[in-house]
């Protein structure tokens, strides 16, 4: 058979359901073999947003997002969902086509070094020499996108290789020598993570995006539980430990709550799980948690002491992990009356700094409300999508979520554009699950194009614009730290969004006072189809609190 054909054997053998993509020159032959193939094909309208979309299915699915694009501009639009991937650990296999064999290196139509382009954003990349490796390829792609820690990997197929004649075997097992990611952990380093916390008395757990990366929010719920164990995570592991529950601190961070941070800044151990301890979360690394000695625990030996030298460090899976160290941990009994002191100074952080802000006296809806009534509507069950500023931070501040997978956003890149189209990718993962995306008026013209392919598709996504007419987040930064010199953040109030919304085929709706937002809200939820809702909130505010940047956790303000 076509190279093509067998690669759409390799797709069903993989499992896929679906794959997001745009047809171009060099991967016409691919998309001839998709006309036979019975698997599902989303046309979006940008790669970028095939990319975003992948992300999206397979943060909320667990399962590994496809994304497909055409060589020259439709791989360096895949550039940003690529590192998207990479830096928040997502399994999305993208392919992509390539020009002739003849014409590699010569410059020729749409050519692009794609390999040399992404070499430092991607966990594996191939480019098929070969048509007979692609088979094996395939399969090896998925198997390093999901597996040890997750990340993108990339096949670039050249267009006349593609449409050769090969002898296919279905491939039946992977083996790759030099890739063995450890799993199991060590036991004696498990057994001394057990001992140092039966030992503490200002313990703080640290999650993070491997933990819900893992399938691990179960047992680190039991550990946590084991004791009275206070617990705080990092924006990408929201959800890793239900909330609000009477151990959850809160996020953590720059944003994070201040029971959270300070909690960080006088623990004497913090463990580490699934977490990279990142400059969003230890501020001026010379003076983060001083006290602390650092259990660390990742599936990823390069992040352990990476950023910050691990006394105790465990590599391997966190599912795994956690559960041996709750066993290891109920097994020393030890005293919890050790933690009430702890206890008693985070309760007096809660009752002095409780998360909240000033709400209007008027009809203005200001822009925490907007997400409380949000969590109001939808009973706080629904997939939560967001783009990148300060809505993003006001939903992770307001929005209790209380199982993993549940928020789907851009972390360590921080993708403005990235909203749309990963609730795309998670509606059409979760199709009977309300999925709605919070996006900031800035963020949401990044990939607009995608609402298009919702409607074509008949992706009910409900968008919820935080529409305060300012980039709002460097806005914000121009206030405090560049003496409110506004240098090119007003964006006005263009477009109008309900047009826009029509236009692209969606329900357009605007909101404008508070004391309707919930019913306004409850009434797009029960609209059908993509829904687009511009929510007009306070122009001018900022998002506290905030650890400003290169300072340490104790400098909050707001």
């Amino acid at each position: 058979m076509r190279a093509v054909d067998a690669l759409m054997e390799c797709l069903k053998a993989e499992g896929v359901d679906v794959v997001f993509g745009l047809p171009g020159g060099a991967n016409l032959p691919t998309y001839d073999a998709f006309y036979d193939a019975g698997i599902k094909h989303v046309l979006v309208r940008h790669e970028a947003g095939g990319g975003h979309a992948a992300e999206g299915y397979a943060k909320a699915t667990g399962k590994v997002g496809v994304a497909l694009g055409t060589s020259g501009p439709g791989v360096t639009n895949l550039i940003t969902p690529i590192c998207d991937a990479m830096m928040d650990s997502v399994p999305v296999v993208f392919i992509t086509g390539q020009v002739r064999t003849d014409l590699l290196g010569t410059d020729g139509f749409q050519e692009a070094d794609t390999m040399g382009i992404t070499m430092p954003i991607v966990k594996h990349s191939v480019m098929i020499a070969d048509p007979t490796d692609l088979p094996r390829v395939m399969h090896e792609a998925f198997y390093l996108a999901r597996t040890g820690r997750p990340g993108p990997v990339i096949v670039d197929i050249p267009v006349d290789l593609s449409r050769a004649d090969i002898p296919y075997e279905p491939v039946t097992d992977v083996d790759l020598p030099g890739y063995q990611p450890i799993t199991e952990g060590n036991q004696k380093q498990i057994r001394q993570a057990a001992k140092a916390m039966a030992n503490a008395r200002r313990p703080v757990i640290y999650a993070g995006g491997g933990v819900i990366n893992a399938n691990a929010s179960e047992e680190l719920t039991k550990l946590a539980r084991s004791d009275r164990f206070p617990v705080t995570c990092t924006l990408m592991g929201l959800g890793g430990f239900p909330a609000p529950d009477p151990q959850w601190l809160g996020m953590l961070g720059m944003h994070g709550t201040r029971a959270a941070n300070y909690a960080m800044d006088e623990a004497d151990l913090i463990i580490g799980i699934g977490v990279r301890f990142d400059d969003r979360i230890t501020g001026k690394l010379s003076e983060f948690a001083p006290h602390a000695k650092f259990i660390h625990i990742d599936v990823d030996p390069a992040e352990i002491s990476k950023n910050v030298a691990a006394h105790i460090p465990i590599v391997g899976d966190a599912k795994n992990i956690i559960a041996r160290l709750t066993s290891e941990y109920r097994a020393l009994e030890s005293d919890p009356s050790r933690l009430d002191d702890w206890w008693n100074r985070i309760e007096g952080w809660r009752d002095q700094y409780p998360l909240g802000y000033e709400d209007s006296t008027d009809s203005e809806i200001k822009p925490q409300y907007m997400v409380q009534a949000l969590y109001e509507a939808t009973g706080g069950d629904a997939i939560v999508t967001s783009d990148v500023g300060q809505h993003q931070m006001w939903a992770a501040q307001y929005y209790d979520f209380n199982r993993p997978r549940r928020w789907i956003n851009s972390g360590g890149l921080g993708t403005m554009g990235f909203g749309v189209p990963a609730a795309m990718g998670a509606k059409v993962g979760c199709p009977d699950e309300t999925v709605i995306c919070i996006a900031g008026d800035g963020s949401i013209q990044m990939n607009a194009q995608e609402l298009a392919t919702c409607s074509q598709e008949g992706i009910a996504i409900k968008v919820f614009i935080m529409n305060n007419g300012y980039l709002g987040m460097v806005r914000q930064w121009q206030e405090l730290f560049w003496d409110k010199r506004y240098s090119q953040v007003d964006m006005g109030q263009y477009p109008d969004f309900v047009k826009l919304a029509e236009a692209y085929g969606a329900t357009g709706m605007r909101l404008t006072d508070k004391s309707t937002l919930v019913d306004g809200i409850r009434d797009a939820l029960a609209t059908e189809g993509p829904v687009v809702v511009d929510v007009r909130v306070t122009r001018e505010e900022n998002t506290y609190p905030m650890i400003p940047a290169g300072q340490a956790a104790r400098d909050m303000v707001g």
